[in-house]
């Protein structure tokens, strides 16, 4: 069986690269086609792509799409929403962008509209303060959870809250994160659900760190980790994000 890698970039003139390779996968391993929309500030954008293919791989059987766009600020836009049908060949929409001062009404509803219509999401890291300045909550409540701010890098210990979800098959109740930036979630939304938590360091208020939301039509799954490297080479971290998005899809 072939799966394929399309890069697109419009960091400068766009490029399109292509990479396929062959892979042999089981016969009951999902297949999933799969947008993932990346850029922005203060990550390394490039290795945590790469590193969340080849992480996910042993569990789903993946066609990607990476969208790296908008530059490395605050503010920035993926070209790619310009295209007409952009969400129609994608089981599911990675969100692991970082555009904090990005807050157009129009663009931002433009992609929470087409999730609320069916299309699955995986958000990750500082997907939760993308569009952060923006003045409504569409994008929030398409999150689950609303973030502003984090405390800083450390390794967190967790505690699953929620043991019965599929997505928590197989996740270590003693799990502490590599060294990783803890959000401060404001707000769970009411369509959301913490699977996982850990305690602040300051003041030993517990957030979500893993969780699932309903946002319209289509299943969410979401994680404030993701800063680092380390986390994306975590196991783990690695493997509850595939989980992710075999639950998200219903694959």
């Amino acid at each position: 069986m072939k799966s394929s890698i399309k890069w697109l970039r419009s960091l400068l003139p766009i490029v399109l690269l292509s990479l396929s390779f062959s892979q042999g996968f089981a016969a009951d391993k999902p297949k999933i086609r799969a947008l993932l929309i990346t850029g922005g500030c203060c990550h390394n954008y490039l290795f945590q792509s790469t590193a969340l293919i080849e992480g996910v791989r042993p569990h789903v059987d993946v066609d990607w799409t990476i969208v790296l766009e908008g530059g490395f600020g605050t503010r920035g836009k993926a070209e790619f929403y310009n295209r007409k049908d952009w969400h129609k060949n994608y089981d599911i929409v990675v969100h692991n962008e970082c555009f904090a001062n990005t807050a157009e009404e129009e663009y931002v509803k433009g992609i929470t509209e087409v999730h609320k219509q069916g299309l699955p999401a995986i958000v990750i890291h500082c997907a939760m303060h993308t569009y952060r300045a923006a003045k409504f909550d569409d994008w929030r409540e398409f999150l689950g959870v609303t973030s502003r701010r984090h405390d800083h890098q450390s390794k967190y210990p967790t505690k699953v809250v929620n043991t019965d979800h599929p997505t928590m098959k197989g996740f270590p109740s003693d799990w502490v994160s590599p060294k990783d930036e803890l959000y401060i979630v404001e707000k769970i939304w009411p369509n959301a659900t913490p699977l996982v938590t850990a305690k602040s360091e300051r003041n030993g208020k517990e957030h979500a760190v893993f969780w699932t939301n309903q946002y319209g039509k289509a299943k969410v799954f979401g994680t404030t980790f993701g800063h680092t490297n380390e986390t994306f080479t975590d196991r783990v971290f690695l493997d509850t994000i595939a989980r992710g998005m075999i639950w998200a899809t219903g694959k």
